[in-house]
C-alpha cells in the first residue's frame, strides 16, 4: 500500500516532506532563541530553489531534494539558476516511509553568504524518453553526485550550515 501512495500522491508527499523541514528549522531556531526567521516559498520551481529562509540577515536559497532512508539515488539534479542565488544550497533530505521522520541530511552549499559551490559540467537528462526512447537533455539542470554532499546527522547541525 505505501508504494502506491507513494507513486499515486508523490506531489503530495512532497509537500508534506516540505512543511517537515520548514517546521523542523523552525522548531529548532525557536529553541536557540532566534525568532527572527522569515520563510519564502516559491510558487515554481523555475528558479531552482523550494524556499528562502532568512535569519539574521543571512538570506539561503534552499533547493529540497528527497530520498527515501537506504535509498540507492547516486546523484541529484540542480538547477544552475540556483547557482545566481546569494547563498544557494541544496539539503537533501533522507526521510523514514513509514514515519516520515526525516534525517540524516546531505549538504551541499557554502558557508552563509558565500555563493553555491560549482555543479560541474554534467548536464541533465529527462528521466522518460519521447517515443523514439530518446532522454532529451535538460540544459539548465546539473547532475551532482552524492560523493559531493556532506552527510548532516541533525537538524540542529543544518542549521549551523544553513545560518552560521
Amino acid at each position: 500500500m505505501v508504494a502506491d501512495a507513494d507513486s499515486l500522491f508523490s506531489s503530495y508527499r512532497e509537500r508534506v516532506l516540505e512543511h517537515l523541514f520548514v517546521g523542523g528549522v523552525l522548531r529548532e531556531l525557536w529553541l536557540q532563541g532566534r525568532h527572527d526567521v522569515e520563510v519564502l516559498r516559491a510558487e515554481v520551481d523555475g528558479a531552482g530553489y523550494d524556499v528562502v529562509l532568512e535569519s539574521r540577515e543571512v538570506v539561503r536559497h534552499v533547493q529540497l531534494k528527497a530520498a527515501r532512508v537506504g535509498g540507492r539515488r547516486a546523484r541529484v539534479g540542480i538547477n544552475v539558476k540556483l547557482a545566481s542565488k546569494p547563498s544557494g544550497c541544496v539539503v537533501w533530505l533522507y526521510f523514514n516511509p513509514k514515519t516520515l521522520d526525516l534525517g540524516p541530511f546531505l549538504w551541499f552549499g557554502g558557508v552563509p553568504r558565500a555563493p553555491l559551490p560549482d555543479l560541474g559540467l554534467k548536464v541533465g537528462r529527462h528521466t522518460k524518453a519521447d517515443s523514439t526512447g530518446h532522454k532529451a537533455d535538460r540544459p539548465n539542470i546539473r547532475e551532482v553526485p552524492k560523493r559531493c554532499f556532506t552527510e548532516v546527522p541533525t537538524i540542529s547541525e543544518l542549521i549551523t550550515r544553513l545560518f552560521g
